[in-house]
């Protein structure tokens, strides 16, 4: 399989400033892992869009995919209660 280029959105850099850095390490390393693996076990896509979701512990991350580019776009992360939200 080819290795997919990882983008990141500034919404997503944006959300990243209120986790603990122990969280955002894991999450870095798990973006980074879509580069081999962009649907790896445990990511789901979200219904009613062309997302999808990777669980590290009690975040969220969320993600595109673009197999003809080889490009996956990570949009945002946050806590599971609230990384769905609208607006936020």
């Amino acid at each position: 399989m080819a290795k997919y280029n990882i983008l990141y959105t500034e919404a997503f850099y944006r959300s990243l400033k209120p986790i603990p850095k122990k969280d955002v390490a894991r999450i870095l390393r798990k973006t980074k892992a879509l580069a081999h693996e962009p649907r790896p076990i445990g990511s789901q896509k979200l219904s009613g869009q062309e997302r999808y979701r990777l669980r590290q512990d009690d975040y969220r991350i969320l993600y595109s995919i673009e197999d003809a580019r080889l490009i996956v776009v990570v949009v945002k992360v946050g806590h599971r209660r609230q990384v769905y939200e609208r607006g936020k």
